[in-house]
């Protein structure tokens, strides 16, 4: 039996996984719960049904406790706190009798090149494809119906939120990615809201969320809400509620990177690169300028595409074992495919793959079409073939991060991994460090990831003291003898993956052609 009440429960709805987890007062998970899940196509749009998200996230609930109570005997009925986490971006929006007007439009669709560029030049400030405003704005541009009716805008997270509160907040670093933050004054940016308002009459100091930064009180859970998480009827209302945040901000608490120029990489089904600054950069395309859960500017790479190529790859494999007769687990699989990969040669050997599901920002693409290459003379074996795998899922990170490093001289001491890329020791953090030529740092309790987390910003809420900071207390609370694993690439692996990304580079023709063409 545990002490419920000194527990924190972390939720993240990711986009292959729904993921629950709860930690006891040493902040160590004690239970977890997990769902897999997947987006579809619905009229060209990327999305995900609120059926599909209030299923999920109750089957989510129900395996944890049914995890909780087999580990511990515990039931649970309530915690210290909860935190809501989701993936960013993307478009909810609600009349004022709280009807949802559209289907939801996630970060994955590259649907609003017209209204980003139109935002980034009135702005004077990057507005990529998957922000909130981006949509609002393309949907505003081609005269969509619904647009006048909106009462509210908001994330995933957000929704969730003020389904189990009641409360229209954000977290401030999932609100930077629905609209440009001030760090001075942590909150939305004031001439901005003006500037678009008298270019569209919209006023969305009306419709967005409040923000809150880590640590403050988001609300308490309702009866109502209570029930929405465990239709079971054994959660109980009133426990305290962290602010909602996007999985940049818990894959930065996750992996203590929340201090000035310190970075992490989340690499899942998509990947991004978040260093924390001491100001906003100049304005690029491929740079995307957020904030940490405590406010703090954030440069980020982000990236659509990352593991699902990949993903399906392995799923082939796993056919190919059971049509031989042999029962081997998709997670077995993926650790000795991920290890074969060391075995290639540092280049690939000339090989070549594009890992494009969707449409892809930072390469100027709308339109993803996957693609493998082989040279006539390559060495097409199992180990190059999986290299090529992996580094084609971090290459466009790296043309990203070359720009925050070479262009506005933005130093890159570490990078700490984390996410499902980096689950086999000694593979995936290897390879980002020949990506990027620094070391990469894993912790034990990287495999939790955003709901980790999240669970840790809940913990903050419930635990800091006067004055403590975020970084403070992950610094000396969290992560002061959590177990961490540094590695460098060598210089022949460093070098392998620079003449990888320059044919990259080229094939990227390639793609453009398979997009246009098929």
């Amino acid at each position: 039996m545990i002490d419920l009440k000194n527990t924190v429960l972390g939720i993240e709805l990711g986009s292959t996984r729904i993921k629950a987890v709860l930690i006891d007062a040493d902040h160590a998970p004690v239970a977890s719960g997990v769902v897999e899940w997947k987006d579809h196509l619905e009229d060209g749009i990327w999305s995900y049904s609120l059926d599909e998200i209030h299923r999920g996230l109750q089957v989510c609930i129900k395996n944890l406790k049914e995890d909780l109570l087999k580990t511990t005997g515990t039931v649970l009925t309530t915690t210290g706190a909860i935190g809501i986490s989701a993936m960013m971006h993307g478009y909810l929006v609600f009349d004022k009798n709280g009807n949802q007007l559209v289907p939801f439009r996630t970060w994955k669709n590259t649907i609003t090149g017209e209204a980003a560029k139109e935002l980034s030049e009135l702005f004077c400030f990057n507005i990529p494809q998957r922000w909130s405003i981006a949509h609002l704005h393309q949907a505003y541009l081609n005269k969509e119906a619904h647009v006048p009716e909106i009462d509210f805008m908001t994330t995933l997270a957000g929704y969730i939120h003020r389904k189990i509160s009641g409360r229209k907040v954000l977290g401030i670093g999932d609100a930077s990615g629905m609209f440009p933050i001030d760090s001075s004054a942590n909150s939305y940016r004031e001439d901005m809201i003006q500037k678009y308002e008298n270019r569209t009459g919209i006023d969305l100091s009306k419709i967005l969320p409040e923000v809150l930064c880590a640590g403050e009180e988001a609300g308490r859970l309702t009866e109502e809400g209570a029930l929405f998480l465990d239709p079971e009827g054994d959660l109980k209302p009133g426990i305290l509620l962290a602010p909602p945040e996007g999985d940049a901000g818990t894959g930065m608490t996750a992996t203590n990177s929340v201090k000035i120029h310190t970075g992490n990489v989340s690499a899942g089904t998509s990947d991004f690169a978040m260093i924390v600054v001491e100001k906003e950069i100049g304005v690029h395309r491929e740079l995307d300028m957020v904030t940490t859960p405590a406010g703090d500017p954030v440069a980020m790479v982000h990236c659509n595409n990352c593991t699902s190529d990949l993903n399906a790859w392995v799923n082939l494999f796993q056919e190919i074992t059971e049509l031989a007769g042999t029962k081997v687990s998709k997670a077995e699989l993926f650790t000795k495919l991920f290890r074969k990969a060391l075995e290639g040669d540092a280049d690939c050997g000339g090989l070549m793959n594009i890992n494009y599901i969707s449409g892809e920002g930072v390469t100027d693409l709308d339109e993803g079409r996957p693609l493998f290459l082989r040279r006539p003379n390559a060495s097409f074996d199992l180990a190059n073939f999986m290299r090529a795998q992996l580094h084609s899922a971090i290459a466009t990170l790296k043309i990203g991060l070359d720009i925050l490093t070479q262009t506005e001289g933005v130093p890159i001491r570490t990078l700490c991994g984390h996410g499902g890329f980096f689950k086999t020791k000694g593979v995936g953090d290897l390879l980002l460090s020949a990506a990027t030529g620094v070391p990469v740092k894993t912790m034990e309790t990287a495999g939790e990831g955003g709901p980790y987390g999240m669970a840790l910003l809940g913990a903050y809420l419930i635990r800091k003291e006067e004055g403590e900071t975020l970084s403070d207390y992950l610094d000396n609370k969290v992560f002061a003898n959590v177990k961490t694993t540094e590695i460098l690439a060598s210089e022949e692996d460093i070098s392998g993956f620079a003449r990888f990304l320059g044919e990259y580079k080229k094939a990227l023709a390639v793609e453009k052609a398979a997009v246009k063409f098929w």
